[in-house]
Parts: structure tokens; sequence; C-alpha cells
């Protein structure tokens, strides 16, 4: 869970500190410095947005706990979390073309009009969104223990992570390809969103909601494999098997368990377990290749000449910064 908790507050975190930095650095080239107050008061207000629907979470995570269905709002919490982490991957993917150009035109017109209130607006719903997003997904990884995750180190190191390289960036020590950045933190992310995929196919198997083509004489999904002796899931899995066998696990079901949290490994899946995994990887390289990225799709001229390499845009803006 940490390492799920580390990548995902990187990501989200460390994408608002670029934005807003982005926001910062254009306001000093057009010399509306005094702007800037405005952008850290929304960034302000999301953070403590986004802490108040941590709570809400907690909240209502709890509530239905008192009544027994805990189980049915954490599988929701996944299945909503796999389409959202898709979807975050998806539109960064897509944002990176140009993210720098519509930054900049939504500030150019609140700098012309001398909108506090939509430099506000615009910062605050920046940082919202990825304060949200990371207050949902924690609540997938840790089955509705948000303040457990928000507190944990792979949490804090993550933000962490992402003020240093923020800083480091805007800054001009150390040169950031985001767009190698982004490629391979959505890869991973992809990865966790197929886990909690898995996962939440499993449960709703456990809870008789979902059959199996494959069952036992009892009407339960049967295990397409089982390879616990290699490596189990969990380190409980590695302490039965040892006592009932009285033999020793190939690798570690502490190992077993970070891979089922990173990867959705299972050493005893149900077909449907197996087959989901699979599907949503094919599923969502179609999605980015064909929808996203438009693959097949002849690029104008117009939008052939946008087409740059976006961290040399924000490079750009960050040393106009130190200039």
């Amino acid at each position: 869970m940490n390492f799920q908790a580390f990548l995902i507050t990187l990501r989200e975190a460390l994408e608002a500190i670029l934005i807003v930095g982005l926001i910062l650095s254009y306001l000093s080239r057009l010399k509306a410095e005094k702007f800037n107050k405005w952008v850290y008061a929304g960034v302000g207000l999301a953070l403590v947005s986004s802490f108040l629907v941590a709570l809400m979470f907690q909240v209502i995570f709890t509530g239905f706990a008192s009544f027994g269905s805990e189980v049915y709002l954490k599988v929701g919490i996944m299945f909503a979390s796999v389409l959202l982490l898709t979807h975050m991957v998806g539109w960064m993917t897509k944002q990176t073309k140009d993210i720098k150009g519509d930054m900049e035109k939504k500030i150019n017109a609140a700098v012309t009009l001398g909108s506090v209130s939509a430099m506000i607006i615009h910062s605050y719903l920046i940082v919202l969104r990825e304060g949200v997003e990371t207050v949902f997904f924690f609540a997938a990884i840790s089955g509705g223990e948000v303040q457990k995750v928000l507190t944990s180190y792979g949490a804090l190191s993550g933000l962490l992570t992402a003020l240093i390289l923020g800083y480091l960036f805007f800054s001009g020590t150390m040169k950031i390809s985001l767009k190698a950045f982004f490629r391979v933190t959505g890869m991973l992310i992809m990865f966790i969103a197929a886990g909690l995929f898995v996962q939440a196919v499993g449960i709703v198997q456990d809870l008789g909601l979902v059959g199996s083509v494959m069952e036992t004489a009892d009407g339960k999904p049967k295990e397409l494999y089982n390879i616990v002796e290699f490596m189990p899931e969990h380190f409980v899995d590695e302490q039965h098997y040892e006592r009932d066998t009285g033999n020793d696990v190939l690798i570690s079901g502490q190992v077993g368990l970070f891979m089922s949290a990173m990867f959705g490994y299972s050493h005893n899946p149900s077909v449907e377990q197996v087959a989901a995994y699979w599907l949503y990887f094919i599923a969502v390289f179609s999605w980015i290749g064909f929808y996203v990225k438009g693959f097949g799709r002849k690029l104008s001229p117009a939008e052939q000449k946008e087409q740059k390499p976006v961290e040399k845009r924000v490079a750009h803006s960050a040393k106009s910064v130190n200039a």
C-alpha cells in the first residue's frame, strides 16, 4: 500500500505543482505578479477542500460499516477508482500536447479583465481535482481507511518528492522530461488500476453477485490455477501453507503482498479475474491509441505545428522566472 500511496501522491502532486508553476511563470512574463497571491489563495482553499473531502469519505465509510455494508461501498470505490485512474492517464496523455497553451489562454483572459475571482477559481479547480482524485484513490487502496494512508510514509514521501522535483525543475537545477515522466508513471498507474479491477472482480464473486464459467461442486468460483507454493499473495497464506504442508514457499508472502497491491497478483485467481486483467489492458491501450492519441487520423497542418514536446515549452517558462 505504501508504494501505491507514494506513486499516486507523487503523480497527482507533481501534476498540480507543475501547472501552478506554469501559471506563476506566465504571470511573471506578463509582469502581473500582483495576481500571485490570489493563485496561492486558490491553492490553499483547494487543499482545505480536499481535506474536508477526506473527512467526508471517512464518515461515509464509517456509516456504511455500522450497517455491515462497507464491503459494497469498498467494491464501488474500487470500480470507480479504476475508471478515474484510467481516465487520468488518458487525460494527461492528451493534455501534454498543449497544456501550456490552454493555461495561457485562461490566464490571459483573467489578467486582461483584472479578475481576481477567475484567478482564484482557476488555481482552486486545478489543485482540487488532483486532491479529490488522490483521496478517492486512497480510499480504494486502503479499503476506506483514508486517514491511515494520508499519514503513511508512502504518501508523505511522495508529496515531499513532488515538491523537490517541482523546485528543481522551476529553479533550472534539473531538467525533467515531463513526457517520459508521465509515460512511466502512467504505465505504473495502469498496473495499479488493473490490480484494483481484478481485486474488485474477486470480491463480487466471493459475495455471490457474479458467478463463474468454472465452478466448484458447491457453486463457488473455481480457481484457474494455484501457485501458493511459488509465491503466496499474502504472508498469512504463507503461514497457512507452511503449517499445512511443512514446506517453505519459494518467494515470501511479503513480496506477494506487494505484487498483489501493485500488479493485482493472485496465487489462485478465477478465470474471470485473469480475463479481466488482460482485457483491461487491451481496452485501455485501444482507447489511448485510437481516441486519445488519434492513431490512424491525419493531423491538420495547424495540429502538426502545435504538436511540440511539452517539456520544451515548460522549460521556456521556467527560464523566464530566473531571468
